[in-house]
C-alpha cells in the first residue's frame, strides 16, 4: 500500500463570480473559499500513532466494486489487475467494519465464468513509522467450490459461476485513534420514501449543484466540499500544509482549467449508509464513466490534462427537515 497523502477526488473551483441566490447552499454557512483550510485544520488532532488501512486486491475474469460500511470506496472495470486502495475515509471509529464487494461479468459476457477470482486483503501501516513494512491483517478470497478429483488433487471454480452478478461481504477489525460523527449520522432513512418522488427531488438537487460547479461559485463550492474534505483530512492525519495542498490541487483542476459539467442523465438511484445517503450513479451505458457518480466534470484543458472526473457528492436529509444536504 503506497504511503502517500491521498488527495480528495471531489473537485472544486475558486474562480470569482456572482452567486445565484437560487443556488445558495444552506449548510456550513460560515465556510468560505478563503477560510476552508483554516477551519478544517482546527479539527485535526495529533496522535502518537497514525494507522492507515487499505485493501490490496487482485481480480481475474471479472469487474468489481467495494464498499466499506456501506460507503463506496473503489471500483475496478479491468479484466485482471492487482493494486491497493485506501479505506480510512470510510472508517469512522475503531472496531468491526463491514466490507462488501460486488462482482460483475466482463464486457461482452453475460455470466461469471468458473475462472472468476477476487482477492481482498486488509493491510495497514503506521504513517509515522516510515520504515515499517505493511502488516497483513486479513486475507480474503471470494468463495470457491472445491471438487475432489483424487484424494490428493482438487479442482476449484468460483461459487458464483453462471450468475450475472455476485455479492459478498466480510468483517474486518481496525484500531484507529479518531472517532468521527458525520453529518448524516442521524439522517432520515431515505430508502423508506416514495422512490419516484425522491428521484425527482434528487435530480433537481443534482442540477442545482451542477450549475454551482459550472458557474464556479467559489463560496458555495467550499460549503459543499467542507464535510467530505474534513473527513478525508482527519482520517489521513493531514497537516495544515497538506490540507492546503489538497485544496490547491482541487482548485487547480476546476479553477484554472476549461471544464464542462455534463448533463445529469443515464443514471440509476443508489442508497448508501443503510439508507441515510442517496446518489445518482451512472448506469454503465458510457464505459468511460461507468459505475461512478452522475455528477461528472469533463476537463477539456489545463495543467492536469484532459478527462472525465466524477464529483463524489452524496445526499442526505436531516431529521425534521425536508431539503437535501450534501456530503
Amino acid at each position: 500500500m503506497e504511503k502517500i497523502f491521498l488527495i480528495l477526488v471531489t473537485l472544486i473551483s475558486l474562480q470569482s463570480c456572482s452567486q445565484n441566490k437560487e443556488n445558495m447552499i444552506n449548510q456550513n454557512i460560515n465556510i468560505t473559499a478563503n477560510n476552508i483550510v483554516e477551519e478544517i485544520s482546527k479539527q485535526i488532532k495529533y496522535y502518537p500513532v497514525k494507522p492507515n488501512y487499505g485493501i490490496r486486491y487482485g481480480n481475474m475474469e471479472c469487474f468489481f466494486e467495494v464498499y466499506v460500511n456501506d460507503l463506496p470506496v473503489f471500483r475496478q472495470y479491468k479484466k485482471s489487475t492487482s493494486s491497493a486502495f485506501p479505506i480510512n475515509a470510510s472508517i469512522l471509529k475503531k472496531g468491526v467494519q463491514k466490507v462488501t464487494y460486488k462482482i460483475y461479468p466482463l464486457d461482452g459476457q453475460n455470466f461469471l465464468p468458473e475462472e472468476t477470482k477476487l482477492m481482498l486483503n486488509l493491510e495497514s501501516f503506521d504513517i509515522k513509522a516510515n520504515e515499517q513494512k505493511d502488516i497483513v491483517n486479513l486475507v480474503y478470497n471470494a468463495p470457491q467450490i472445491e471438487t475432489k478429483v483424487t484424494p490428493d488433487y482438487s479442482t476449484y471454480k468460483f461459487a458464483g459461476t453462471g450468475k450475472t452478478y455476485y455479492e459478498g461481504s466480510f468483517d474486518v477489525n481496525v484500531d484507529i485513534p479518531y472517532e468521527i460523527h458525520p453529518p448524516f449520522e442521524n439522517a432520515q432513512d431515505l430508502s423508506k420514501m416514495d422512490k419516484k418522488e425522491l428521484e425527482t427531488k434528487l435530480v433537481k438537487e443534482y442540477n442545482k449543484i451542477r450549475n454551482i460547479y459550472q458557474d464556479k461559485e467559489k463560496d458555495n463550492i467550499a460549503k459543499l466540499v467542507y464535510d467530505n474534505l474534513q473527513t478525508q483530512s482527519i482520517t489521513n492525519y493531514s497537516t495544515k500544509e497538506q490540507v492546503k495542498e489538497a485544496w490547491d490541487e482541487i482548485s487547480e483542476i476546476l479553477f484554472k482549467s476549461e471544464i464542462e459539467i455534463l448533463p445529469v442523465e443515464n443514471y440509476k438511484m443508489q442508497f448508501f449508509a443503510n439508507g441515510k445517503l442517496v446518489a445518482l450513479f451512472t448506469d454503465g451505458s458510457n464505459p468511460k464513466i461507468r459505475g461512478g457518480n452522475a455528477l461528472i466534470c469533463n476537463v477539456k484543458s489545463g495543467n492536469h490534462g484532459k478527462g472525465f472526473i466524477e464529483l463524489k457528492h452524496l445526499f442526505y436529509i436531516p431529521q425534521g427537515e425536508t431539503e437535501f444536504k450534501v456530503y
